[in-house]
């Protein structure tokens, strides 16, 4: 038996409604202004606290609204209703390789998060309780799943990448397509039951299944008691990962003490001349005070490889250790890679905060390696593009006894 189901009931999108998932964003204020600019976006449900005219209210007074939108959506012909399906997903540019995937429900209890803990689903980053939190209100709330977890398929990858190219190639005009913020093509097409959805969903749960973004949503699922999650499952081949760096708002300290205390742990610390760039490769990182620049090779402290990551030494020695900061303290912002190394040094050039921290990427060695060992990644360490979009397949929760 498979772990990935079709959906029982599904509300596919007829266009307009696709948007960047709720935790692209460094600046919550670009959420407000892509629901000001398309109130048909599913943002407005995922994020009702943030649409223009809810400004200034909680994420849970504002869940009324969520649940008026999306009735209105359903209503209004933004989404048509289909029922026991799986969803082709592609997702197309000029000049770069197709990316694909499937839209289906996983099973929760299979979710893992250490070596002694069962399941085919392995999640690998801690999280923020308060983001997993409004996810929880938000699905029981809703009814639905909008957003789904994207799931690396690492078994049964390649089998499943050429079953989905087929599939796509094969399947005539797609039921829906939108295009996302890079100018990317996101297309889906409906597989009912039948011979071809019991291959895709047998290839799709055909081994261990890693969290590649959705920790929070999957995290969700369990404590709210779902027996299911909505996700896509994607390949290796379709994937690839991204910087995931840090912008500090208020250092705790002069830009001088945090430097000599990083030198007192024994990192390597240099002037960079010129415009600060995200490292290429590990060992190093890049620091962007007021005015200057220094790249920073911190000493590797940890026992194993994943406490010698780069994203855990930065945590353990220059948040904690240097600045005394927790890594989930609200000075803290984790901006992804779709904002370049110009976007966080520009923030802090104009005062908006006091410290960029550039990352090199994560290598896909030492995530499989980390995974495979059921430990957890350091939390916001890897950003996987392309982004599965929000809103485009729509996941009814049955109704609780």
């Amino acid at each position: 038996m498979t772990v990935v189901h079709p959906i029982t009931r599904a509300w596919i999108t007829t266009g307009g409604t696709g948007a960047q998932n709720y935790d692209e964003f460094a600046d919550d204020a670009e959420i407000t202004a892509i629901i000001d600019a398309n109130p048909h976006s599913a943002l407005g449900i995922e994020m009702p606290h943030k649409a223009p005219e809810s400004l200034g209210r909680s994420f849970l007074d504002a869940l009324p609204d969520a649940v008026s939108r999306l009735a209105e959506a359903k209503a209004d012909g933004s989404y048509t209703p289909a029922e026991q399906v799986v969803v082709l997903y592609r997702i197309s540019a000029p000049g770069e390789e197709p990316a694909y995937g499937l839209f289906a429900m996983v099973d929760t209890d299979q979710i893992s998060t250490r070596a002694d803990e069962p399941g085919l689903v392995i999640r690998n980053e801690d999280v923020f309780i308060a983001k997993v939190r409004e996810r929880v209100a938000l699905a029981e709330a809703l009814g639905h799943l909008l957003s789904p977890v994207l799931l690396l398929q690492t078994g049964r990858g390649d089998e499943l990448h050429a079953a989905l190219a087929v599939a796509t190639d094969a399947a005539g005009a797609p039921a829906a397509t939108d295009i996302d913020q890079s100018g990317r093509t996101h297309a889906i097409w409906l597989v009912g039951p039948g011979a071809q959805q019991d291959e895709l969903t047998a290839l799709a749960g055909g081994g261990e299944l890693v969290v590649a973004d959705g920790n929070h949503r999957s995290l969700a699922a369990q404590t709210g008691g779902l027996s299911h999650f909505l996700a896509v499952v994607t390949t290796p081949a379709s994937v690839a990962i991204q910087p995931y760096n840090r912008l500090v708002s208020e250092l705790t300290t002069t830009p001088e003490e945090l430097l000599d205390r990083l030198r007192e742990t024994g990192a390597q610390v240099s002037g960079v001349a010129g415009p600060a760039e995200v490292p290429t490769a590990g060992g190093t990182v890049v620091l962007q005070l007021p005015g200057q620049a220094y790249a920073v090779t911190l000493p590797h402290t940890g026992a194993s490889r994943l406490e010698n990551l780069d994203h855990a030494l930065v945590e353990r020695l220059l948040l904690r250790d240097a600045l005394g900061l927790d890594p989930g303290d609200k000075r803290i912002t984790y901006v992804g890679g779709d904002y370049p190394a110009s976007w966080l040094t520009g923030e802090v050039e104009a005062g908006r905060a006091e410290l960029a921290i550039l990352v090199a990427p994560v290598t896909v060695d030492d995530f499989v390696a980390v995974n495979l060992a059921r430990e957890k990644m350091p939390r916001k360490s890897t950003w996987f593009t392309p982004k599965a979009r929000g809103g485009l397949v729509v996941a009814e929760l049955p109704d609780r006894p």
